[in-house]
């Protein structure tokens, strides 16, 4: 990770000028002891923490301390007030403010418990007080003075190649490229030209190696052609199709940057948000960063629920994180994909041979804007509803008494 001294003291500036004493206290999380499926210490192994799409920004933004402007240009709500509405409508009062950590709740304990090296999201906000909303129809943005929502839950990297880094157009963008800079967070996908964009965020695990995140944004999740980051101006490091072509571009990009010892993550932001249907190209295209760019994990985000999952030469595929943070308690519609059950996955990788040792997924569900702890009835559903669409992939999940899930394979 980056310089501990630096973050610490940016969360107590933060906190100081919110007068909120709790943040200060917050310790910068202590590395993972992971051991193999056989209980042998593997002093190389890496823990990973993924998960699909936070988005911080509308109401979320409303409830913490520093509520930015909450006009929206969406057709049928004006304010972001509207959403903080809909869910206590639904699910009764919401702290106001909230302090930055209140949002994660129970998923900092699990965070500590399970002690990931990396901590790893797709922020699907804009962080900016920019006024220059794109016309697309929905635009999500988050005040940066809010920014220490993200340190509160030491979040290491933000994977910003998705549909929404972009709302709020150039200046917005860049804006939160600089936020997220000055909080010591580290970005992929994104950047001030093509060259920021395609490059890795590069994560260092004190006494295991590097971790070296590529992000990547497909036409596929909605995001226009006209956003792909150029030679001389911002934007997203942009798929415009599947191919091998593409493949062969990204692996010259993952050759140039790798050393040996280092693990390499591809995070996409690909697909709809609703259905558990897997493209063939997708498939293909996961399998190709694998075997031609030496990928060891791709973690694809987009849709609003949790997809099938893959374990493709002893490297894990994660087609669908699903949502992770949002607003949409109070929302009609897609009942039956559950929403409002959300995975923390854990990934435990052996740095040497870069191959999955144990992945642990922890349920939690959005409730009152906030992470809570899964019920055993919901917690059953998602085992019930993983080892449906992983069958085909020829995985396994199970249930443990403490509510926790694991994968098994081969």
């Amino acid at each position: 990770m980056r310089n501990s001294l630096r973050r610490r003291d940016f969360i107590q500036r933060v906190a100081d000028a919110a007068g909120t004493a709790l943040l200060g206290q917050i310790p910068v999380h202590a590395m993972a002891d992971p051991t193999n499926n056989d209980g042998t210490e593997a002093s190389d192994a890496i823990t990973l923490f993924l998960c699909g799409d936070v988005m911080l920004g509308r109401g979320i933004d409303q409830i913490l301390p520093h509520p930015g402007d909450p006009r929206l240009y969406e057709r049928e709500v004006r304010s972001a007030k509207t959403y903080v509405e809909l869910a206590e409508r639904e699910n009764g009062p919401i702290p106001m403010p909230a302090d930055f950590p209140y949002v994660w709740g129970d998923a900092l304990e699990a965070l500590r418990r399970l002690g990931p090296d990396v901590r790893m999201i797709n922020l699907e906000t804009s962080i900016t007080r920019s006024s220059e909303a794109v016309p697309k129809g929905i635009n999500y943005k988050m005040n940066p003075d809010n920014v220490a929502c993200l340190t509160a839950a030491e979040i290491d990297c933000c994977v910003l190649g998705n549909n929404h880094v972009l709302d709020w157009s150039y200046p917005g963008l860049l804006e939160t490229l600089d936020t997220l800079d000055l909080a010591d967070i580290h970005s992929a996908g994104a950047g001030r030209d093509a060259f920021q964009a395609e490059a890795p965020a590069v994560l260092e695990v004190p006494g295991k190696g590097r971790v070296l995140v590529f992000a990547f944004g497909s036409v596929t999740s909605g995001i226009p052609r006209v956003w792909a980051a150029g030679r001389n101006h911002p934007g997203v490091s942009l798929l415009g199709d599947l191919s091998d072509r593409t493949v062969a571009r990204i692996a010259d990009r993952a050759h140039a940057s790798r050393r040996p010892g280092d693990l390499l993550v591809a995070s996409i932001h690909w697909g709809g948000n609703w259905g558990y249907d897997i493209p063939a190209q997708q498939t293909r295209f996961a399998h190709g960063l694998i075997d031609r760019a030496g990928f060891d994990v791709v973690h694809g985000h987009s849709s609003h629920h949790p997809k099938g999952m893959e374990i493709y030469q002893g490297k894990p595929i994660l087609y669908g994180c699903g949502d992770f943070l949002n607003d949409y308690e109070g929302i009609a519609g897609y009942e039956e994909f559950r929403d409002d059950l959300v995975l923390m996955y854990f990934l435990t990788i052996g740095a040497s041979q870069g191959t999955l040792a144990r992945l642990t997924m922890v349920p939690l569900q959005i409730r009152n804007f906030r992470l809570n702890r899964a019920s055993r009835a919901d917690a059953t559903w998602l085992r019930d509803t993983l080892n449906r669409e992983g069958r085909k992939f020829g995985i396994r999940v199970r249930l443990k008494g403490d509510n926790t899930l694991t994968l098994a394979w081969g």
